[in-house]
């Protein structure tokens, strides 16, 4: 069989026929793992194409006898399109993924068949069961996978498009996380589980990778001691990588040490809120307000940075949050971050608690992407919320700040963290001018009494000092080109 693996994308930032630029932002970019992964799994005998909306269009006429749609909840209306189009032209479909597995049979009302759970053992049990006619409507696995039996994904299938990417060499040395986090979708998705792949597995993997390259686990040290094994096994390979962790490795001055040394240069941290009532609340309790500062600190000084995931709009925040969030971030060095609007996730438990108390505002799947308000909140009614959210994207990203903190990055971090973070900090003001993300502090006196909010009085860019740290020259061609998302 001909088989079409899709990952769909939202309209904004969606490559079409009629609109055939890709939208330049490589730097949030990496991998298309679920695909590649599902790529691995099928048989030899059948033929892979792969399609990742986001940087190329989707042929809807192309000639394939299957088509697997891999999506998660904001991308399900866009999935629905992919499988209506192919299933009326006879195309039998799949969809896989989060969405599916939450909700499949609201996904079996749209495809010919659904992948609940991980795809290792129910991809080739459906592909065999289709050759032989008698495909199923709902394929999953009575227990989670071995993680022995993860495999290489097929990278090949990306060559021509990695030029796109960040990178396309993603790794994932372990899958799910033992904390119970009540938003999360990952935890509802593999259990509340952490399993590790076999250490030989992963490190021949590695061999095989060029120096620069991405762990895609969920929490890289979930596992400190298979960590340990790992990290140390990789200081003579002189790779450089970012991944995901929990602040939890502030707390292990050894393992964060074996960190560095083995090439990271960066983590993904999810800080989530300042509120100590709103971590109890979501189950995330172990992340210890209290000692923030002095984590994020442990980390930056042994050469990590951080990229950190907010949630704002829990039921303890206030109008005030946006502001306080933004000076935290500012004081703590915190170098780029990812700001999401409490969004209750179908399949977790913050989406049954919020559906019953009937908070959920908004079921339209495509606005599930973090950046949308489609709750009642508490704190704050649902404009304030929305307009707090994009005032304090856009007021981090604002140019200045983003060019202090790569200075104070080449000083603290060294030239290649710091050069990540510039251009993801300039990647993500791109996407802000481009959908006109500008928002209003929903704390200020003028936002309050329905006029343009003035900015408020929070803690003032550091000083620039570029130019004794840089050539002036080359970095004003470097901001040039990189603030004009030209990478």
């Amino acid at each position: 069989m001909r088989i079409l693996i899709v990952l769909p994308a939202i309209d904004r930032v969606r490559v079409t026929a009629a609109s055939p630029r890709v939208p330049n932002r490589k730097m949030k970019r990496f991998s298309i793992l679920p695909l590649t992964t599902v790529a691995a799994l099928t048989p030899a005998h059948h033929e892979v194409i792969l399609c990742d909306e986001n940087v190329e269009a989707l042929d809807l006429s192309a000639d394939v006898d299957l088509v697997a749609v891999s999506f998660m909840t904001a991308y399900a209306p866009r999935a629905y399109e992919i499988a209506t189009a192919f299933r009326a032209r006879g195309i039998c479909t799949v969809a896989g993924g989060y969405h599916p597995t939450f909700r499949p049979d609201e996904a079996a009302s749209h495809f010919d068949a659904v992948v609940v759970g991980e795809a290792e053992g129910s991809w080739p049990q459906l592909l065999e069961d289709l050759e032989a006619g008698h495909l199923r409507r709902i394929y999953r696995r009575d227990a989670p996978c071995d993680p022995a039996e993860i495999r290489v994904p097929r990278r090949d299938l990306t060559e021509h498009n990695a030029r796109h990417y960040v990178t396309t060499d993603a790794v994932q040395a372990s899958r799910g996380c033992r904390h119970n986090c009540s938003y999360c979708s990952v935890t509802a998705f593999f259990g509340a589980t952490h399993r590790t792949r076999p250490l030989d597995h992963v490190l021949a993997e590695l061999a095989d990778l060029p120096r620069d390259l991405m762990f895609v686990d969920d929490n890289i040290i979930g596992d400190p001691a298979y960590a340990r094994r790992l990290f140390e096994a990789m200081v003579p390979m002189k790779k450089r990588w970012v991944s995901q962790s929990s602040l939890e490795i502030a707390d292990d001055p050894e393992l964060l040490r074996l960190a560095r040394a083995a090439g990271c240069i960066g983590l993904f941290i999810g800080l989530e809120t300042l509120n100590e009532a709103n971590l109890r609340a979501v189950e995330k309790g172990f992340n210890d307000r209290a000692g923030y500062r002095r984590k994020i600190a442990s980390i930056r000084a042994a050469g990590i940075g951080i990229v950190a995931g907010v949630i704002v709009g829990m039921d303890s925040d206030d109008t005030g949050t946006f502001a306080r969030m933004l000076r935290f971030l500012e004081i703590t060095g915190i170098d780029a971050v990812q700001v999401n609007i409490m969004t209750p996730l179908p399949g977790t438990p913050l989406f049954d608690r919020m559906d019953r108390q009937g908070r959920i505002t908004d079921r339209d799947w495509s606005h599930y992407d973090f950046r949308h308000c489609v709750i009642r909140p508490t704190g704050m009614t649902a404009a304030e919320l929305q307009n707090g959210a994009d005032w304090l994207y856009a007021q981090f990203y604002r140019l200045d700040r983003i060019l202090s903190r790569f200075a104070r990055s080449l000083v603290t971090l060294g030239p290649v963290p710091a050069l990540v973070g510039l251009r993801l900090g300039l990647t993500y003001r791109y996407d802000n001018r481009r959908e006109h993300i500008v928002g209003r502090n929903p704390a200020s006196r003028a936002t309050r009494h329905g006029h343009r909010a003035a900015r408020p009085a929070v803690q003032k860019p550091i000083p620039l000092p570029l130019w004794q740290l840089a050539n002036p020259s080359e970095l004003s061609k470097v901001v040039k080109r990189t603030d004009s998302a030209s990478f």
